[in-house]
């Protein structure tokens, strides 16, 4: 397996990629009129979506970890008015996304649509094509008549104001006590922020993951004067042409945490297509711009929330104290898209070997194996004894003379220990 399918596949959609699947959408469907009811998959348990329409558009919007699709019924042509047939929506509908490890939408003729298709809306065209939600592993979800969900913070990248007046007005609360590498998963107060934006952010200030939040973020100021921000794009030299010619150096990203948070997953969204499409898988362009996810030389260890957090460099005061070696418990198959808050608790930890990812089975050794198998044995053999030793003395009461005691013993002792023995 080559390293770009290892990033691919461990990478789980964050804010940057929702907001390009919202993209994504409104060019597909751009002056596209879709038509009749919307249909669900046998096998999501997600809930139906109770619309149908003669016509209507669809636009999509993002925000942190959330993708809304809006369904708007279009206008008659001869009177203005919204149809209202029998069952006929004439009111829009919002159907708010959560991607979990895998979702995504696909636009595609209807005899192609994706195995995992689990949300299809069709156009009115024919032949028919097919907006669909795909998600193989259906931990992604949605919610008919959704709003954007409550206990989600302002967006990292389209709310960069509240979003930063939200974390420094709140640092009293208990959730800061925790490692800042836990907190960026707190989608209350980061949303959008996931695995691979935290590893980007912490490396690129050379923050220890597990320092206290709190302290990481005390010192930074309320309105820190940041406006008409644009993606950085990392800039290759051109060694033919002269000297003066040649590229500058982008400097290094300053030391504001909170305007990390803002700047660098945008700067994703600036890769475009190329950093996120899992219809064409091209993730080389997302493998270039990374500096220490998955990038040979980094470290990686289990968090308390059982994540893998790679770093480089300390770990920082408030690491788990449990370092096991992985050969130690049974590794997990997969890295749960959850959104960490004060519900997850201390999990054991573990460290990994940098840029390789060993499937290691539990198995218990076979000496202990032996061990528990011989004690078994041993534990029979001496109830065996036991029993055997009684029956003897029962028929030496019966039998034995009052002349003979000493003799009667030795000989009922003799048999008990070559019992033993054995």
């Amino acid at each position: 397996m080559t390293e770009r399918r290892v990033i691919s596949s461990n990478k789980m959609p964050e804010g940057p990629e929702l907001h390009l699947a919202s993209l994504f959408v409104n060019k597909m469907c751009d002056g596209v009129v879709f038509s009749g009811p919307v249909t669900k998959s046998e096998v999501s348990k997600c809930p139906d979506v109770a619309f149908t329409c003669e016509s209507y558009r669809i636009t999509a919007a993002s925000r942190g970890k959330e993708v809304k699709l809006t369904l708007t019924p279009m206008k008659s042509d001869d009177d203005g008015k919204r149809r209202s047939k029998g069952g006929q929506a004439d009111q829009p509908m919002d159907i708010v996304f959560r991607f979990g490890m895998s979702g995504y939408f696909r636009f595609t003729p209807e005899d192609e649509v994706p195995k995992h298709a689990h949300l299809r809306f069709y156009t009115q065209e024919k032949p028919r094509r097919v907006l669909s939600f795909v998600d193989a592993r259906r931990f992604g979800s949605w919610q008919p008549n959704g709003t954007w969900q409550p206990d989600r913070g302002p967006c990292i990248m389209f709310e960069y104001k509240s979003f930063r007046e939200n974390v420094l007005s709140n640092l009293r609360d208990r959730a800061f006590d925790r490692p800042i590498c836990e907190v960026l998963l707190n989608q209350k107060y980061f949303n959008g922020i996931g695995n691979y934006l935290r590893a980007e952010i912490l490396y690129r200030l050379n923050i220890p993951p597990f320092v206290c939040a709190r302290d990481a973020l005390e010192g930074l100021e309320l309105d820190d004067g940041f406006e008409n921000w644009e993606p950085l794009k990392k800039e290759i030299t051109n060694t033919k042409t002269p000297g003066k010619a040649k590229k500058k150096v982008i400097k290094q990203e300053t030391g504001d945490l909170l305007r990390l948070c803002h700047t660098v997953p945008l700067e994703v969204v600036s890769l475009g297509g190329k950093g996120y499409d899992p219809e064409k898988a091209d993730y080389s362009a997302f493998q270039a711009w990374l500096q220490c996810y998955y990038v040979d030389g980094m470290k990686s260890i289990r968090d308390h929330n059982g994540r893998t957090m790679w770093f480089k460099g300390d770990l920082g005061p408030m690491a788990p104290k449990e370092l096991k070696s992985p050969k130690a418990k049974k590794r997990a198959k997969k890295d749960d898209d959850h959104d960490y808050t004060e519900k997850k608790k201390v999990a054991k930890s573990e460290t990994e070997s940098t840029g390789k990812k060993r499937a290691v089975k539990k198995e218990i050794p076979k000496k202990e194996i032996t061990t528990h198998s011989k004690r078994g044995k041993a534990t029979k053999a001496q109830e065996a004894s036991l029993q055997t030793e009684t029956r003897s003395s029962v028929r030496t009461k019966k039998t034995s003379s009052p002349t003979e005691p000493a003799a009667g013993r030795g000989r009922r002792n003799g048999r008990v220990s070559r019992k033993n023995s054995k």
